[in-house]
C-alpha cells in the first residue's frame, strides 16, 4: 500500500494549492474564495523519494452544526481516518486563530503523524512567522510556501521517511490502464449518490442543493474483480444560469474530466423528464468521442403512465444516441447497478475495439454490393478500401476515389453496418474518408513525400480488396447453386 498523506486545515490556507503541486497538476479548483474545495480529493504525488497518495479536503469547520459546513467537517474526520501522515496547514499570514485550537486537539485525538506545515512565509522571517504556531503542541511548526514551492519538498520528506521503500508490484499495479468513468449531468440528478452507491460508502457529500459538488473528485473503485477510476463531476446547468465564478470553474473541471474519461454515465433525472440541458450534456459527450452509456436514475418514484411517457420523450429527444444502452435506475435505492456497469464494461471494450483492414474492407464492399453511394455531380464515388484510423472513439478510414462526393446519409449508413458487424455498442464511431491516387501510376507521378512504407499499404490493401471481392463473389455463386 502507497502512503497516504491527508491536507488538513481551516478554509482558505492553501490546502489545494499544496495539493495541486505535489501532484503536480491542476486537478483542484484554486480560487481566493475560502470554502471552494467541499469533497475529498485524491492524487498521487509526484517528485518524492517514492510515490504516495494525497488528499486535499474541504475547509475544517470543527463547530459548524448543519449545513454543508458540517457535511465537508464530517468528510475531512473521514479522511483523517484513513491518514498515514496529517499534514495541518496554517495560514503564516494570518496568525493562529482560536479554531485552529480545536482542530489541533481533534488531531491530536486521532493518534496520526501530524506535520504543522507554516503556509504563505514566502518573503518573511521564518522564525518569527512560525514563533507562534508553538502554542499548538504539534511539534516544530515548518515554514512552507505551497504557492512557491518554498520548503514543500522537504515536508513531504519528512512525512515519508519512516516508511519503507514500495514494492515493484505496486508500481506495476498502478501503470496499469484501468477504465476511467465520468458520471455527468445536470445538478441535483444523483451523481454523487449514484457514486456513494457504486462504492458502497458516502465517499462524496450528496446533499439536496444543486451544486453541492463543485470539483471533480477521482476516486478508484473496485468491482467483481475489476479496477475502475470514477469521476465524479459537478452538474452543468445552461449558461445563463451559471451566476458564481466558482461554479463557471466547476463546468469547466467538467468538460475537461469528459475528454479525460474514456466511459461518460449521463445521468438524467426521470421525475423531471429529459430537458434540453440533458440532450446538450449528451452532444458535447458524442462531439468528444466518449463512450456513453446513460442512466435515468428516480425510476422507482414514477407511475406507469409517467415511464411510458419518459420512454417517448428519449425517443424524441436523444434519438442521436441510439448506439448507447439506456438503464432505469435507482441510485439511491441501489436498483439496476449492476446491469449499469455491464454496459459500461461493454462501451469500453468497444471503445478500444481492434478492427483488422481485410475484415473492414471486405464489410465496406459487402456493403457497397448492397446499397451504393448516390451519385453526385454526375460521378459515383469508388469507395475501394477501408482500415482502422484509432480508438476511443474507433476511427474507421474509407479510401477512394471521388470521396467528397460522398453524402451524409450514406456516412450515416455505413457506420451502422460498421456497428452492426463489429458490435460496437456503446462507443461513437468516426468515418473518415480518404482520397486515393491511382495505384498504377509512375512513382514520380505519385504525391510528393510518399515513400515505400505507402506503397507498401496500399499494395496491402489492394489485396484485401480482390480477396474480399472474391469472397462475395463465392458466396453469390454458392447461394445460386443452392
Amino acid at each position: 500500500m502507497l502512503p497516504t498523506i491527508v491536507l488538513v486545515g481551516r478554509p482558505n490556507v492553501g490546502k489545494s494549492t499544496l495539493f495541486n503541486r505535489l501532484t503536480k497538476s491542476r486537478d483542484a479548483l484554486v480560487a481566493d474564495l475560502p470554502g471552494l474545495t467541499r469533497d475529498r480529493h485524491y492524487g498521487r504525488g509526484i517528485g518524492a523519494s517514492r510515490p504516495y497518495l494525497v488528499i486535499d479536503t474541504g475547509g475544517f469547520e470543527p463547530t459548524a452544526e448543519s449545513g454543508i459546513l458540517k457535511e465537508m467537517a464530517r468528510q475531512t474526520l473521514l479522511a483523517i481516518d484513513e491518514a498515514d501522515v496529517v499534514i495541518f496547514l496554517v495560514d503564516g499570514r494570518a496568525g493562529i486563530t482560536p479554531q485552529e485550537y480545536i482542530i489541533a486537539d481533534k488531531l491530536r485525538r486521532s493518534q496520526r503523524p501530524v506535520l504543522l506545515a507554516v503556509n504563505k512565509t514566502e518573503g518573511m522571517q521564518k522564525a518569527v512567522v512560525s514563533a507562534d504556531f508553538h502554542e499548538l503542541g504539534l511539534g516544530e511548526p515548518l515554514s512552507i510556501s505551497s504557492a512557491h514551492g518554498e520548503g514543500v519538498k522537504d515536508l513531504v520528506e519528512l512525512a515519508l521517511e519512516n516508511f519503507p521503500e514500495p514494492q515493484e508490484d505496486e508500481e506495476v499495479k498502478h501503470n496499469n490502464r484501468v477504465p476511467r468513468v465520468a458520471i455527468v449531468g445536470r445538478p441535483n440528478v444523483g451523481k454523487s449518490t449514484l457514486v456513494n452507491a457504486l462504492l458502497g460508502e458516502e465517499r462524496v457529500i450528496a446533499f439536496n442543493e444543486p451544486g453541492t459538488t463543485r470539483d471533480s473528485i477521482e476516486i478508484d473503485l473496485e468491482k467483481n474483480g475489476k479496477h475502475y477510476v470514477i469521476i465524479d463531476t459537478a452538474g452543468v446547468r445552461k449558461r445563463g444560469k451559471v451566476f458564481e465564478s466558482i461554479e463557471k470553474f466547476s463546468v469547466v473541471k467538467t468538460m475537461q474530466a469528459i475528454e479525460d474519461a474514456n466511459v461518460a454515465i449521463l445521468v438524467v433525472d426521470a421525475q423531471e423528464g429529459i430537458t434540453e440541458q440533458d440532450a446538450h450534456v449528451a452532444a458535447y459527450i458524442l462531439d468528444a468521442g466518449r463512450a456513453l452509456v446513460v442512466a435515468i436514475n428516480k425510476w422507482d418514484g414514477l407511475k406507469d403512465d409517467e415511464r411510458e411517457w419518459i420512454k417517448n420523450e428519449i425517443d424524441r429527444k436523444l434519438q442521436f444516441l441510439d448506439f448507447a444502452k439506456f438503464h432505469y435506475i435507482s441510485a439511491l435505492r441501489k436498483k439496476g447497478l449492476t446491469e449499469l456497469f455491464a454496459s459500461v464494461d461493454g462501451a469500453f471494450k468497444a471503445a478500444f475495439a481492434k478492427l483488422a483492414t481485410p475484415q473492414l474492407t471486405r464489410v465496406l464492399i459487402d456493403a457497397v454490393a448492397q446499397h451504393q453511394p448516390p451519385v453526385s455531380k454526375g460521378i459515383r464515388p469508388k469507395l475501394r478500401y477501408a482500415h482502422q484510423g484509432g480508438m476511443n472513439p474507433p476511427i474507421v478510414v474509407i479510401h477512394g476515389n471521388h470521396v467528397d462526393g460522398v453524402k451524409d446519409s450514406y456516412k450515416r449508413f455505413l457506420e451502422g453496418v460498421f456497428r452492426k458487424t463489429f458490435q460496437l455498442t456503446g462507443t461513437p464511431l468516426r468515418v473518415q474518408f480518404k482520397q486515393g491516387d491511382n495505384p498504377f501510376a509512375e512513382p514520380d507521378k505519385r504525391k510528393a513525400g510518399e515513400g515505400i512504407v505507402s506503397m507498401r499499404r496500399r499494395k496491402t490493401a489492394q489485396r484485401a480488396e480482390l480477396k474480399a471481392k472474391k469472397d462475395i463473389e463465392d458466396k453469390s455463386r454458392r447461394v445460386k447453386k443452392h
